[in-house]
């Protein structure tokens, strides 16, 4: 077990183990599915009140309420898998496997993110308030999928794309077709990154008996089937800007996360996979961010 590093009350050690507890979560990755819940925003706010600002009440409980959702099933998954990480090479370094948090730590911070969702909703309007828990819920289950499912992937897919629609909906109080649109575009493009992602552990997949696209159909196969994904995720992302009637700007966003996931797509391969980690990370923070940057210049124009 290694050193917490706190000593006393001393306030660096605390920012030091708070510090821990948010790389655990890996916080940094709310770079894919923060902006899409902001575009859910924009637009709804837009469509309410004519313009892509909510307001600061509802900027800030929606993301408060991110961070709650993010939290919770982060800290879940990690609970969840832990057996399974500490036995591939890939995620024995995490958190829970090499020591850095116990798993009554995580658990903690698992019932903490749920208490801050649910807050959150509550301060938003009475359907994101009721329609919570159901979210919660989600964001714990998908993290058992691979336990009885071969479609784990896309299960992790739609708990991102949960985001545009809570968004729209924390700031409208009502559900249409706009944020759905958007949702399948996230549960496509995110669905299939996790594809790509879970490639490298097809061989730890096979022989510990873990349900996942690749071990079932194969490496190659995966890698086409993310590439439709992501054709889809691309044409529902431009029947969005057609149906809203976006100005210019949402489609040169649009082109360039066509041409990122062009991209993407053409740094792996079967018989090489060594580029993954960089076209994880990267490519679709960039995707997701400047997609937001240009349509809410769209907006603005």
């Amino acid at each position: 077990m290694q050193d917490t590093g706190i000593k006393g009350n001393e306030p660096t050690a605390w920012l030091g183990r708070i510090s821990l507890y948010l790389s655990s979560i890996r916080i940094w990755e709310s770079l894919f599915a923060l902006p899409f819940a902001f575009i859910g925003m924009a637009l709804a706010s837009q469509t309410l009140h004519g313009h892509p600002w909510p307001g600061w009440w509802a900027f800030i409980w929606i993301n408060v309420a991110m961070f709650g959702a993010r939290t919770l099933g982060m800290s879940a998954n990690r609970l969840v898998h832990a057996k399974e990480d500490a036995a591939n090479p890939r995620t024995k370094d995490r958190h829970l496997p090499s020591g850095l948090l116990k798993s009554w730590e995580v658990l903690a911070m698992a019932a903490l993110g749920l208490v801050i969702l649910l807050a959150a909703a509550s301060q938003l309007n009475v359907l994101a308030l009721l329609l919570s828990p159901f979210a919660a819920a989600y964001v714990v289950f998908y993290s058992y999928a691979k336990y009885f499912t071969w479609l784990c992937n896309f299960c992790l897919g739609w708990a991102l794309a949960i985001a545009p629609t809570a968004a729209w909906i924390g700031v409208t109080g009502q559900l249409s077709w706009e944020p759905l649109l958007i949702s399948f575009a996230v549960a496509m493009w995110a669905g299939g990154f996790d594809l790509i992602y879970s490639c490298p552990d097809y061989d730890f997949d096979r022989e510990y008996g873990v349900r996942s696209v690749p071990s079932r159909i194969g490496i190659a196969e995966t890698l086409w089937l993310a590439r439709i994904m992501h054709f889809l995720s691309v044409c529902a992302l431009l029947a969005l800007g057609i149906f809203m009637d976006l100005a210019w700007p949402y489609y040169i966003g649009w082109a360039v996360a066509a041409l990122l996931l062009i991209y993407e797509n053409g740094q792996v391969r079967p018989n090489d996979l060594s580029r993954i980690g960089a076209v994880f990370f990267r490519v679709n923070g960039y995707i997701s961010v400047q997609l937001l940057v240009f349509t809410i210049v769209a907006l603005v124009v």
